[in-house]
C-alpha cells in the first residue's frame, strides 16, 4: 500500500509538494570560469553577483516566492486609485482578520515599516531592547537616536545547543535592563519571530506571553517584527503543549494578541515580490504612522504599493496560514539540513524555519573571524556550483560605533535561504551535494580581506579579495 503523504511527519524524505507547477522559468548554467569571473567581478561579495549567473538562489526568501494562481489573477484586478484604492481593502480585511490589528499602513517593504515605528516610538538616548538584532532594524533603530540592547537567551548564541525555542527573550535580562534604564527610557521592545541571525528559531508562546505581561505592569509598548510568524506558529504547534491539534491561522492570531504591533515585511511569509506594512492597536500611532507615510512612503492607502500589490499580498495572507503548505515549507528546509547533518557538515541546530545556517566558524576552524570565514564560505560555495548563499556573520554585524572596530558576533553563519514554492527537493539534493563537497576540502579553503567597507551595511556593497 503506499503510503499517504498527508499523514507523513513533516520532515520525511518523501513529503511532496502540495501545488503542481504550471509555469518554468530556465535556470542558467554556467561553466566554472563563467562562475569564477563572475564573482570576480562581484567582489567576492554574493549580494553583487548577476542572477543571471546564478543557477539555485538562496541569497534570501525575501521576495523571491512563486505567487500562486490565485495571486496573479488578484494582479490583474488590482485597483489602482491613488487613494481610497479597494485593493487596500483586502489588505486591510486580511490584516485584521489574521493578525488581529485594527489599525494598517502599507508601505513598500519591510524596513518602511521599521523607519516609521522607529521614528514615531524611538526619542533620541532610549534603548530599545530585542531578541537579537537584524541589521535594518538595528540601523533605522540607531538613526533615530535609538541603543539595541540583546536580550535573547544565551542558547541563541550557540549552534550546536538543542534547544526547542532559541528565540525567546531571557526575562531576566529583560527586567534587569528595565532596572537599570527606568522603563520611561525603554522606547519599547522589539520581538522578532522566528529570529532570522539566530538560525531561524522560534519563540515560545509561554515566552511571548511572559514578555507581554512584563512590559505591560511597566507600561512598555511591545512590539513584534513578524516576518516570518507562520514559521514560528509551525514551531509552536509542532513543540508547545497544548497546540498540536491547533490550526496554524490560530496560532498567529493567539501570537500576536501579545503585542501593541508589528512590522511585517510581505515579501516573506505574505507569499509576494514585494510590499510590507505596519499594522498597531493605538490610534494615537496610527495617526502618526498616517502623517509620516506620506512623507516617505506614499498616501496611507497604498504606501509605496501598486494596488495590485496589496491585492496579491491579501490573497498570500490567506495562503501563508494553509497547514499542509506551511508543513511542505518547514519540511523542505529540514530536507536540506538533515542531509548536511548525516554528512557531518555543522550547521545550526535545531533546523530552523527558513533556511540552513552553516557553522563557518567549525566549518572552517583554520581561518579566524577576522578572515571572514562565512563570506570565505559563501564565495566557494557559488565557484563550486552556482549556489549563491549569504553571510551572516562578522561582516553583516558591521563596527562598533564607539570604538570603530568589528563587532564579532558569536554566531558566524552562511544562510541557504529556500524561497516559498520555488525549488523542488531534487534542487536542495544539488545543494547538499556541493556543500558536503566543498566539508571534505575544507581544509583548501582561503580567508578574505574587505577592501571596500560602506559606513552603514556594508554586507550589501563591501567588496572583497582572497587572503595571499
Amino acid at each position: 500500500m503506499t503510503a499517504d503523504p498527508q499523514n507523513l511527519p513533516a520532515a520525511s524524505p518523501i513529503m511532496a509538494e502540495p501545488y503542481r507547477i504550471k509555469t518554468v522559468e530556465t535556470l542558467p548554467i554556467r561553466t566554472r570560469a563563467d562562475r569564477q569571473k563572475a564573482l570576480v567581478t562581484a567582489g567576492y561579495n554574493t549580494f553583487l553577483i548577476k542572477s543571471g549567473d546564478v543557477y539555485i538562489d538562496l541569497l534570501t526568501d525575501s521576495g523571491t516566492n512563486a505567487m500562486s494562481d490565485r495571486q496573479w489573477s488578484a494582479i490583474m484586478s488590482g485597483d489602482e486609485a491613488y487613494a481610497g484604492s479597494t485593493s487596500f481593502d483586502e489588505l486591510y480585511d486580511a490584516v485584521k482578520e489574521f493578525y488581529g490589528f485594527p489599525y494598517v499602513v502599507p508601505t513598500h517593504q519591510g524596513r518602511g515599516a521599521e523607519h516609521l515605528i522607529s521614528k514615531i516610538l524611538i526619542k533620541e538616548g532610549q534603548t530599545v531592547p530585542g531578541n537579537m538584532y537584524f541589521t535594518t532594524t538595528r540601523a533605522h533603530q540607531e538613526l533615530a537616536g535609538g541603543t539595541f540592547v540583546d536580550i535573547i537567551i544565551d542558547e541563541a548564541h550557540e549552534p550546536s545547543t538543542q534547544h526547542p525555542f532559541k528565540g525567546n527573550v531571557d526575562l531576566a535580562k529583560l527586567q534587569a535592563i528595565i532596572d537599570r534604564e527606568g522603563a520611561a527610557n525603554i522606547a519599547y521592545v522589539n520581538v522578532m519571530v522566528t529570529v532570522n541571525l539566530a538560525g531561524g528559531q522560534p519563540v515560545s508562546m509561554q515566552n511571548l506571553r511572559e514578555v507581554s505581561e512584563l512590559c505591560r505592569r511597566n507600561d512598555i509598548i511591545v512590539w513584534s517584527d513578524a516576518t516570518r510568524l507562520v514559521e514560528n506558529a509551525f514551531f509552536i504547534k509542532e513543540r508547545e503543549e497544548g497546540y498540536a491539534d491547533k490550526p496554524v491561522r490560530e496560532i498567529v492570531f493567539e501570537m500576536m494578541t501579545h503585542f501593541d504591533g508589528c512590522t511585517m515585511s510581505g515579501k516573506k511569509d505574505c507569499l509576494v515580490n514585494i510590499g510590507g506594512f505596519l499594522a498597531m492597536r493605538d490610534e494615537s500611532v496610527y495617526k502618526r504612522a498616517c502623517e509620516l507615510v506620506v512623507v516617505y512612503e506614499g498616501m496611507p492607502t497604498y504606501g509605496g504599493m501598486a494596488g495590485r500589490d496589496m491585492a496579491a499580498m491579501a490573497q498570500g495572507i490567506h495562503e501563508m496560514v494553509d497547514d499542509d503548505y506551511i508543513a511542505h515549507r518547514i519540511h523542505q528546509v529540514r530536507y536540506l539540513g538533515e542531509q548536511l547533518l548525516a554528512a557531518g557538515v555543522p550547521i545550526v541546530e535545531p533546523i530552523g524555519g527558513h533556511a540552513v545556517f552553516l557553522d563557518a566558524k567549525r566549518f572552517l576552524p583554520h581561518l579566524t573571524q577576522e578572515d571572514l570565514p562565512a563570506q570565505s564560505l559563501a564565495a566557494e560555495l557559488f565557484l563550486d556550483s552556482g549556489v549563491r548563499s549569504m553571510e551572516r556573520g562578522i561582516v553583516s554585524a558591521g563596527r562598533n560605533s564607539a570604538t570603530g572596530r568589528n563587532n564579532t558576533p558569536n554566531l558566524e553563519l552562511v544562510r541557504l535561504t529556500i524561497p516559498r514554492r520555488v525549488y523542488t527537493d531534487r534542487h536542495m539534493d544539488v545543494v547538499a551535494a556541493s556543500v558536503i563537497a566543498l566539508f571534505e576540502r575544507r581544509d583548501e579553503i582561503k580567508g578574505l580581506k574587505m577592501v571596500y567597507e560602506p559606513p552603514t551595511l556594508r554586507f550589501f556593497n563591501a567588496r572583497f579579495e582572497p587572503l595571499a
